[in-house]
């Protein structure tokens, strides 16, 4: 962000004015998205009570509620930069989600093995899916979940009729008892709980994991990780087999070529680290995301199955190689083609502070590359005429170190 200007409008009461006029156009804009909202909020209540939610519930989950604004905007703003898979998996994979994964596994071990042997799903993915969606737990979005969907039920263009099947859904949920409207929390587009489930996918997936009869994904640690496991095993993880491998590809080899391992153990095909490939029917597709100079992976059909979840490459590959890292694997062992090392925290904590001082605001300097930092670093980067990628890279810093 680039400091304000502090000259004088040219004619002030032509200005006050004008901010005058948009203040009230915005109060008005607000007021009528208000007085949608609760027509909305009125013509739903028939439809909610013919798929069973009495007028108890569906009152007391809308008491008080208006128009959330953050997640119109947030369905209509796209990201101002995008981070290389490379970047990504530096982000998603950090030295700190892997050693808070060690944190939870010590403490939910025990748990994680039973869910292994109840659901035949890697007890080391369903940490990972955990970690990845909401960090352990410790960031679900802090949106009211009713609110959020009823917000771009009514008030937003893009898909109204899904957040309007998603938003019955959620309150269906509260009808069951399984949770109170007040802890109903989840992200913008109404994501819920630990799992980041949307309301439907509750109510096909969602396991009570400490016996209680209910299914609490938000507070209960539990339910949360037998609900992730039952979410894999329903969309059919392979028992006993991983998502994938670092390989040394062969020569020639193309990406998306599909072979047994036995197959490709005969072909020569080996581990990145040295070691052989287990041989075997399973079928596995080469995956090569950076071209022939980068990491190359053969991918197991469990990969697929993490795909269900979210359905993007890189969101899979991060879950399993922070799987591999809670187990104990190390980092992917062939660097990724003409890829900028990640800061440390020292670094960050480095660049944050230079940053502040050229009046970007990044808030307090923590070492922690959250989204006011990114949007920093992006403004920077376009004052640079650089690509504006929002990434923290040991290049960038010595560019601020530098720059005029």
């Amino acid at each position: 962000m680039t400091p304000r200007s502090t000259a004088k409008p040219r004619f002030p009461r032509l200005a006050a004015f004008a901010l005058g006029a948009m203040a009230a156009l915005g109060a008005a804009s607000a007021a009528q998205a208000d007085a949608r909202f609760d027509a909305f909020v009125a013509r739903l209540k028939p439809e909610a009570m013919r798929a069973g939610v009495s007028a108890a519930t569906f009152d007391r989950a809308f008491k008080g509620l208006t128009v959330d604004s953050e997640a119109i905007t947030k369905s209509t703003v796209q990201l101002e930069f995008k981070q290389s898979l490379a970047q990504y998996i530096d982000t998603q994979v950090s030295d700190t989600r892997i050693a808070n994964g060690l944190q939870n596994y010590r403490q939910w071990g025990d748990l994680l093995a039973r869910l292994e042997r109840s659901y035949g799903v890697d007890r080391y993915a369903i940490l990972a899916v955990w970690g990845m969606e909401t960090n352990y737990g410790s960031t679900m979005g802090g949106h009211n979940v009713i609110e959020a969907l009823a917000t771009l039920a009514c008030c937003q263009p893009k898909r109204p009729e899904f957040f309007r099947r998603e938003l019955i859904a959620a309150l269906q949920i509260l009808q069951q008892g399984n949770v109170t409207p007040e802890n109903m929390v989840g992200s913008w587009a109404g994501a819920m709980g630990q799992t980041q489930f949307m309301p439907t996918s509750f109510k096909a997936y969602a396991a009570d994991g400490d016996g209680d009869g209910r299914r609490d994904i938000w507070t209960s640690v539990p339910d949360a990780l037998a609900s992730t496991a039952s979410f894999l095993h329903k969309h059919g993880w392979q028992p006993g087999q991983t998502w994938g491998y670092e390989v040394q590809p062969p020569s020639g080899a193309r990406p998306g070529s599909t072979l047994s391992l036995a197959q490709w153990q005969a072909a020569g095909v080996r581990r990145a680290n040295g070691q052989p490939l287990p041989g075997g029917a399973a079928r596995a597709s080469l995956f090569m995301p950076a071209g022939p100079n980068g990491p190359a992976f053969l991918m197991l059909p469990n990969f697929r199955v993490i795909k269900r979840y979210n359905n993007a490459d890189s969101y899979a590959l991060a879950v399993g190689h922070l799987s591999d890292r809670v187990r104990g694997g190390g980092p992917f062992i062939t660097p990724w083609p003409n890829h900028d090392k990640p800061l440390d925290e020292p670094g960050r904590i480095e660049l944050q502070t230079l940053l502040a001082r050229r009046g970007f605001d990044v808030g307090e300097p923590d070492g922690k590359i959250g989204t006011a930092t990114r949007a920093a670093i992006a403004s920077f980067q376009r004052q640079q005429g650089l690509t504006a990628d929002g990434y923290a890279g040991v290049s960038l810093l010595r560019r601020l170190r530098t720059a005029r």
